[in-house]
């Protein structure tokens, strides 16, 4: 069985101006130019194109944190895959938590209303996935259950469900080459951790719905990622899982020796 390649990839959220941007990357590539496992950085839209031009020959590779289905039209501050993959792009983040405006700590004044504002759900993150994959375009699929939910017992049920629903419509091939991102909500910007062992049962679950849809050899092909409050100093725990073949990094990401520390555990 081929060993799958460690992806870890850092995702900026809505943090660093185009100069704070390329002031990150360009200290991190000297500290992740031997990395053995794959690396990515995913900055906001304004930093994507100084980015790409800045990663130019080095080993870490550029992502999007968001995409819409459509390739061109009337679709007023929507950001199209062929854009995406015209700057670069190989991977964009799909259907992150925070998108689907699901969050670990809801901020204060955030209303349903408003939280409409974030309106990713299971079809739009499918939708989203197929286009970004017909112009080449890698797409990191998140999925991931509330604090309420677990607690009620549902978080199987819930990631079994939204990874099904993300990948109708593809292929065994295309399924193979995917990474999902499984983030607990409820570990998200919280600082709280899932533990390794529940996490990497997780991700089984999530190997186990590609087997049932796909067959063994796409299941072991799939990187699985872990999300949620990865930092240098719980990461090598969490990557050291067989089922764990990578992490989604939000905060440490933004730090250049924070994040080439996790790199440097995968």
């Amino acid at each position: 069985m081929e060993m799958r390649r460690p992806i870890i990839a850092g995702n900026w959220k809505m943090n660093k101006t185009v100069q704070e941007a390329l002031d990150l990357v360009e200290k991190l590539k000297g500290m992740v130019s031997d990395a053995s496992a794959e690396v990515v950085v995913c900055p906001p839209f304004t930093a994507l194109y100084p980015v790409s031009q800045a990663l130019k020959g080095s080993n870490i590779g550029l992502g999007a944190q968001g995409v819409f289905w459509k390739k061109s039209g009337a679709y007023t501050g929507q950001i199209s895959p062929v854009m995406l993959a015209d700057l670069g792009c190989k991977y964009v983040i799909i259907g992150h938590s925070e998108a689907r405006g699901r969050f670990g700590v809801p901020e204060e004044g955030m209303t349903e209303g408003l939280l409409r504002v974030f309106g990713d759900n299971d079809e739009s993150v499918n939708r989203k996935a197929l286009a970004a994959l017909e112009v080449g375009i890698t797409p990191i699929i998140c999925c991931g259950e509330t604090l309420d939910e677990r607690r009620a017992g549902w978080a199987d049920e819930i990631v079994t469900v939204q990874v099904r629903r993300a990948l109708e419509g593809m292929t065994a091939d295309v399924v193979a080459g995917l990474v999902i991102a499984y983030e607990p909500v409820w570990a998200i910007g919280t600082g709280e951790v899932c533990e390794a062992g529940e996490a990497d049962r997780i991700c089984g679950i999530i190997r186990n719905v590609v087997r049932e849809l796909h067959g063994d050899s796409t299941a072991e092909r799939i990187r699985i990622q872990y999300g949620g409050s990865v930092k240098p100093d719980n990461a090598a725990e969490l990557l050291s899982k067989p089922n764990i073949d990578g992490a989604l990094v939000g905060g440490a990401s933004l730090k250049a020796e924070d994040f080439a520390a996790i790199v440097a555990a995968a």
